[in-house]
């Protein structure tokens, strides 16, 4: 009964157009994924990695207006290739996912990608600024007082770490949650007071594409205590989505939480060594046993 029910179905055309989205569907995934991995891998230019990035993303689109008139085409006539259609919207939901969570965070967040403890006096790229000098690529120099200012109104809680620690403590506690990270130090420098601060520079990486940010963070004396000032800048493009603010707010929290440890540590005692008995209270001793 059910095969001759199916079969007037059957005998129907499969939609060119559910065919067509499908395929555009299973060609944007394959474009984007390639591109996410040339920008890791470091096989082309930021710019055509991107650039094959946004055509995906385009295709996918495409796929997706396609898919809808292909499902208005199989209501009116009856033809078949729902099931491609339905492939092709969750692989173009996959795709345009993360995208369009970008898009949301752009609107909601400042368009700045310099993010700093200490805007009047931000830490500086010094070896990292050999590294920003390609095309495209945003200057070693603090963005400004615009980007100050936004900072303060979007991020107010980014401000200057002071720890209870000594600097060298407070210095060595900030290279080790660097390595922690797997971030690439590019230049590291141990505080000798008074004349030097402690720097240190190194390059973090967003997830999903491995665009390079810079960081350098600055660790002075205060006192007998300690001062770490963090700047997190994106190498490319005038907004980071968030990225450094985030990476400086984690940083500073693991390193206060680091500080903590550092200044609860119990003191490790020696072994206490019996003391003798003075020589001249031996002597007596034994010449009254001998008595």
């Amino acid at each position: 009964m059910a095969r001759r029910f199916s079969a007037p179905y059957q005998s129907e055309p499969v939609s060119r157009l559910a065919s067509w989205a499908r395929n555009l569907a299973v060609f944007s995934v394959v474009a984007v994924v390639a591109s996410i991995f040339i920008v890791r891998l470091g096989f082309l230019e930021i710019k055509p990695a991107l650039a094959t990035f946004f055509a995906g993303l385009a295709v996918a689109v495409l796929s997706v207006l396609i898919g809808l008139a292909g499902s208005a085409a199989i209501w009116q006539n009856g033809s078949r290739g729902m099931g491609r259609i339905v492939l092709a919207l969750l692989i173009n939901t996959l795709v345009l996912a993360y995208p369009a969570y970008l898009v949301v965070q752009y609107r909601r967040l400042p368009a700045i990608y310099d993010v700093t403890t200490d805007p009047s006096d931000p830490p500086r790229f010094e070896a990292l600024a050999q590294l920003r000098t390609g095309e495209g690529t945003n200057p070693a120099a603090y963005a400004g007082l615009s980007s100050a200012a936004q900072q303060r109104r979007f991020y107010p809680d980014i401000e200057p770490v002071e720890l209870e620690i000594p600097v060298d403590n407070a210095y060595a506690i900030a290279l080790k949650l660097v390595h922690k990270r797997k971030w690439t130090v590019i230049d590291e420098r141990a505080p000798r007071p008074p004349l030097r601060v402690g720097r240190i520079e190194a390059v973090a990486q967003t997830p999903i594409m491995n665009f390079r940010e810079d960081v350098s963070i600055r660790v002075m004396p205060d006192g007998e205590d300690s001062r770490v000032d963090i700047r997190s800048a994106s190498r490319y493009f005038s907004s980071d989505f968030g990225s450094n603010a985030a990476r400086i707010s984690r940083f500073i929290d693991d390193l206060n939480a680091a500080a903590d440890t550092d200044v609860i540590k119990p003191v490790k005692k020696e072994p206490a060594v019996p003391a003798k008995p003075p020589a001249k209270a031996a002597k007596k001793q034994r010449m009254t046993n001998g008595e």
